[in-house]
């Protein structure tokens, strides 16, 4: 289906071009980050089938939404943790966006989309408090089918270590171990996958290659930070930076560096150095199959560093044709 006018927007299928218009649109939106921008989400188009969609009112792009499609089911990013619409700073407000919402479902339902996952932001990565889809969500009839629970520390609070976290940290920094921003992905994600596959029987979603792309194109947004001793690499962190959340997106250690405390220390550094300024360092979820199963020990490790939860939610519609 190539448009649906409704409630005065326009909705239209995302093309290549508009990738500028649309990654200008994210830069400047309320709730955009870097994970947004077409840069990050086409790198894995061929895993997740591209159905982003552009939502114009009186000429003016007023929101977009990052999304994929499979099997007739519309996802808000299929391929992100997070998704949900982007909206215009200062041009697009509560009751505005619930009449975008009703021309999206009547858009789906005359593109044959059966069914709609909808991922919003969790509030902490938003510039301004931008969850007018929640209210949305439930004035068009999704139901909340998952959550994930993510813990973060609000850095400008009197946030601290516990008193165990900041016993490590002190028996930790009594190795003087050195830390330094890396570009060796090849070593991390060695590291990386040695430690899930030992510890989880997992491996990581991306591959070194792919995270050094993305590194390429986001170097400000993208950093690896690794700690070394006497005996060479011993943990890393993968650091997704929006400019108001600091993301732990990957963490690594040895069985040497948890017997040392090395991935406390790593930690300490990157909250109180390079991302002090930053709003929020979010830990990531402590969660598997889609929020069902909760790792109280992982949950544990980041409460006490000081982190406490942020949820990130699922929503669910039918559409009726």
């Amino acid at each position: 289906m190539d448009k649906v006018d409704g409630c005065g927007f326009e909705i239209v299928p995302y093309t290549p071009a508009c990738r500028r218009q649309w990654d200008e649109f994210v830069r400047c939106a309320r709730n955009g980050v870097f994970l947004f921008e077409r840069d990050y989400m086409d790198y894995h188009a061929d895993r997740f089938p591209d159905a982003s969609l552009m939502a114009f009112r009186g000429g003016r792009l007023l929101a977009v939404l990052p999304a994929t499609i499979r099997d007739s089911v519309l996802s808000s990013h299929a391929g992100l943790t997070y998704g949900g619409w982007v909206l215009a700073d200062g041009h697009i407000d509560g009751a505005m966006l619930l009449g975008l919402f009703e021309s999206w479902m009547r858009y789906c339902a005359g593109a044959g989309v059966s069914r709609i996952v909808y991922k919003p932001l969790p509030y902490i990565y938003a510039g301004r408090p931008s969850q007018e889809d929640l209210y949305a969500l439930w004035r068009c009839g999704f139901v909340q089918t998952g959550v994930s629970l993510s813990s973060a520390i609000e850095t400008g609070s009197a946030w601290k270590f516990n008193m165990g976290k900041r016993q490590q940290l002190r028996k930790g920094m009594k190795y003087d171990p050195v830390i330094s921003e890396s570009s060796d992905e090849g070593a991390f994600w060695q590291l990386l996958s040695d430690c899930l596959a030992e510890r989880h029987e997992a491996s990581p979603v991306h591959t070194a290659e792919e995270m050094e792309l993305l590194r390429s194109r986001f170097p400000d947004n993208i950093k690896l930070f690794t700690l070394s001793d006497e005996e060479g690499l011993q943990a890393g962190v993968c650091i997704y930076d929006t400019g108001r959340v600091a993301h732990s997106q990957y963490a690594a250690t040895t069985p040497r560096a948890r017997s040392r405390y090395y991935l406390t220390v790593l930690y300490h550094y990157l909250i109180t150095g390079p991302y002090a300024g930053r709003r929020f360092f979010d830990f990531g979820t402590s969660n598997e199959d889609g929020g069902r199963l909760l790792n109280a020990g992982l949950l544990n490790q980041k409460f006490s560093m000081g982190a406490t939860g942020v949820a990130y939610p699922v929503y669910e519609a039918d559409v009726k044709l």
